[in-house]
């Protein structure tokens, strides 16, 4: 059988072209920078140094302590929520699911006479059961997330505030309520609570980040439907997801209970706001698609900040939550007024492209 080959003297066929995704084309380095979650980091960074040279006792180790603790919460909640978040949802119940289980936990601990130890893990049960009843609503009923988690946020609250009332439970082993607001190293500003913080959010970046299970969130968040059809199972994505919420909101129960050494429903009453101001602070995409953890905790951290600094300078909560709105807005804004720009500059080399004269082809011989 003969072979056929190419003829001498003629032209070898083109190579053919490299397509690659906008975002990679850029340099590595580009890509870290030039970035939201970069932009949030710097703008930690830069308010943490001005408000250190500007506030008295600002980096004292009990200011930065309490910094640290009153974070703690929201730097919790936000890791599942930015997950959920990513895939174009949002859940609104987590502070009631708190509520929920502090008053569980308190009701099983000194009323029913169970360890700390049996009503945390119950608690933190009741906390993923709830998680588990949102995302059947979501992912398998169909239904907006938004409608479903703001009624399960009156439930939920509510389910608590019937089982208490106005009273509440406070008789905790001094052992365990101790443990809740120890430090890591005596001396040091670092609370004992930033260790299982640490632990999830390697945990959560792993899975979000470096997992196919993650790249179905991703793939989710942008077109739903296509994810689908590629093999991502949506409806059990979105149910797992809002069950690790629940589950981190019951763990957040327990924890805030043993701070406060009180169990009452009325506890972290509205933090759902703040976790969801961080983490489109930090850069995820309210319509989902878009968002990395760093991006999230550097926002938690720069909205404690600047609480913090502001609280020292003896400025009022309403003044200070009028600047963290202001911020949220501007950072909201900024993603538009960025892509806007993009196409500024894109439709500029595109008019300067058409104007330029066609070059001459190559004659051959």
């Amino acid at each position: 059988m003969s072979t056929l080959t190419q003829p001498t003297g003629t032209a070898s066929t083109p190579a053919p072209e490299v397509r690659t995704y906008a975002s990679y084309s850029r340099p590595y380095w580009q890509r870290v920078v030039l970035s939201r979650e970069f932009a949030v980091i710097a703008l930690l960074v830069a308010v943490f140094v001005y408000s250190q040279s500007q506030v008295d006792y600002f980096d004292g180790p009990q200011t930065l302590y309490y910094l640290f603790r009153d974070t703690a919460s929201i730097l919790l909640l936000a890791l599942p929520m930015t997950a959920i978040i990513v895939t174009g949802e949002i859940d609104l119940s987590v502070a009631s699911i708190v509520g929920l289980t502090s008053v569980a936990f308190g009701m099983l601990h000194v009323d029913a006479g169970m360890s700390v130890t049996l009503a945390a893990v119950l608690a933190v049960a009741i906390g993923a059961v709830c998680g588990a009843f949102n995302g059947f609503l979501v992912a398998y009923v169909g239904l907006p997330s938004i409608a479903v988690t703001i009624g399960t946020l009156a439930l939920f609250r509510g389910i608590g505030a019937g089982l208490l009332g106005t009273e509440s439970r406070t008789d905790f082993p001094d052992s365990w309520t101790d443990l809740a607001k120890e430090r890591i190293v005596e001396g040091q500003p670092y609370p004992m609570i930033l260790i299982p913080f640490a632990v999830l959010a390697v945990l959560f970046a792993l899975m979000l980040h470096f997992s196919s299970f993650g790249r179905g969130i991703y793939e989710i968040g942008l077109n739903d439907e296509a994810a689908h059809f590629t093999g991502v199972d949506v409806a059990r994505t979105k149910a797992v997801l809002f069950v690790l919420s629940g589950t981190v909101a019951g763990f957040v129960g327990i924890y805030t209970t043993l701070v406060t050494g009180v169990a009452r429903a009325e506890n972290s009453t509205g933090l759902e706001l703040p976790v969801i101001a961080a983490c489109l602070l930090g850069g995820v995409s309210i319509f989902g698609g878009k968002g990395a953890l760093h991006g999230v905790i550097a926002g938690v951290l720069l909205i404690g900040v600047i609480q913090r600094a502001m609280l020292l300078e003896s400025f009022t909560i309403n003044i200070i939550n009028i600047t963290i709105g202001v911020l949220l807005v501007l950072s909201v804004m900024s993603t538009s007024l960025l892509a806007l720009g993009r196409r500024a500059v894109a439709a500029g080399r595109g008019a300067r492209d058409s104007r330029r004269p066609p070059s001459a082809p190559a004659s051959g011989r």
